[in-house]
């Protein structure tokens, strides 16, 4: 047996492998994560002052899953004397800085997890003749001293990656980047300047608002650009949150794969959209800046596709088409911000020769989380947060993730050592047959 054998061992560690470990640790498991970044840190880019996740607090690591855990946010809140902070606060949405600290204090609680380094590959070997597992190589990054771990599961935590169209990644810089990255490049935001904003989503909707609320004092001109044809509010009604459910998933995983995409391509708004708070707080900024029929230099155009983007000496111009009229637009920016989203992306070191792909590329995935691999026993490889396409749109809630991690540690215990809760949704998603008498 090799020296270093684990039981799991997580690649990346964001809120759903750190739950995933946080979960593990009463089992009788051995698991081990890995992360280049020297310590957790969620999206810091886009950790700015005032805002809150977009999920209730009940959708930490572990309470879906185990409301007993010593893991949970209200355990949190007690260690670190906030109780009657957060019970006169009285909100179910926290500050997006609190849980970012929460899930610090978690990763720093646990043994398992292992900042500083990078998982270079992920190879099956055979360990003897029935005993099969995976060859993780692990480097150091500071040191770049490198060495083998072995698992019997490898669990893929690492996420999605920031999504900037093709014709304007030749631009990227410092007065040219994503949303991802917004608080390292504010500095760089001078008086008299123009700023053009990208996108349609909640990141979008943020740093709009986080600007305009300084653009009279900084003095520069702020446009906000979309395709969409509106600012429009995400889904948030009671029922339209079912479909963030283990019910919905179970109903999405059944149908067939072209079914699926069709549906994803109408579902944008139920996780893309901007919350109504946030709308709320931009149309109130902006009333009160236009006071006294004072016009204030910031201007905002849905409708719009922007598709073309080139150097104009210290400025940038920018071509598009308003996508109704068919007229021409151009914009003229000395900073863009792309607010563009998010992609899957399939991890270099996943070996092509063992994991099975459809059609477009994308990972097959089982109902509960592992990727289909070709020939042999190699142990289970699971992914979290790239099964959007397999699972439906509940693939990057925070609120569905204790649940998933239950699942795969289910799966991995071979028994249910986790209770996964059933019939959660008062809707049906599938047709129900009543008995008739």
């Amino acid at each position: 047996m090799p020296n270093e054998f684990y039981d799991v061992v997580g690649v990346g560690i964001g809120p759903f492998n750190l739950g995933l470990a946080a979960l593990a640790e009463p089992l009788d498991l051995e698991v081990a994560l890995f992360d280049q970044k020297e310590s957790f840190d969620w999206h810091p880019g886009m950790m700015i002052d005032g805002t809150t996740l977009q999920v209730p607090f009940f959708a930490d690591l572990v309470t879906m899953a185990d409301v007993r855990s010593k893991y949970s946010f209200l355990h949190y809140l007690e260690q670190h004397n906030r109780m009657y902070h957060f019970y006169f606060l009285e909100k179910f949405h926290i500050p997006r800085k609190e849980y970012n600290h929460y899930c610090k204090w978690v990763s720093e609680e646990l043994s398992s997890c292992h900042f500083g380094h990078r998982v270079q590959s992920v190879e099956p070997i055979n360990l003897s003749h029935e005993e099969t597992c995976y060859e993780v190589i692990v480097q150091h990054v500071q040191t770049s001293e490198t060495k083998v771990v072995y698992a019997k599961n490898v669990v893929l935590g690492i996420g999605s990656v920031p999504s900037i169209p093709e014709p304007f990644q030749h631009a990227l810089g410092d007065s040219v980047f994503h949303s991802s990255q917004y608080l390292d490049h504010k500095k760089f935001i001078k008086p008299n300047q123009s700023i053009a904003v990208i996108g349609s989503g909640q990141s979008a909707a943020e740093i709009f608002y986080d600007l305009a609320s300084e653009q009279e004092e900084k003095d520069y001109s702020l446009s906000w650009y979309t395709r969409s044809n509106g600012f429009f509010p995400m889904e948030y009604s009671k029922l339209g949150l079912e479909y963030f459910s283990p019910d919905y998933t179970k109903f999405f995983y059944q149908l067939d794969q072209e079914k699926k995409d069709e549906l994803l391509k109408d579902q944008g708004l139920l996780y893309k959209g901007i919350s109504a708070d946030t709308i709320s707080d931009i149309y109130n900024l902006l009333y009160e800046k236009s006071v006294g029929g004072v016009e204030p230099d910031i201007h905002l155009q849905a409708m719009t596709s922007v598709n073309k983007l080139v150097r104009d000496g210290r400025r940038w111009k920018l071509s598009g088409k308003q996508t109704i009229t068919d007229e021409d637009v151009l914009i003229d920016a000395d900073h863009v911000i792309f607010c563009t989203g998010y992609q899957q992306s399939t991890p270099s070191f996943l070996p092509d020769a063992v994991v099975m792909k459809d059609e477009q590329g994308r990972l097959q995935i089982s109902e509960d989380y592992r990727i289909k691999t070709i020939g042999g026993n190699h142990g289970s490889l699971f992914v979290q947060n790239g099964e959007l396409h397999t699972h439906g749109v509940g693939a990057p809630d925070l609120g569905l993730g204790a649940h998933r991690n239950a699942v795969i540690l289910n799966k991995i215990m071979g028994y249910d050592v986790y209770h996964l809760q059933n019939e959660n949704v008062f809707q049906s998603f599938g047709s129900k047959v009543l008995a008739t008498t």
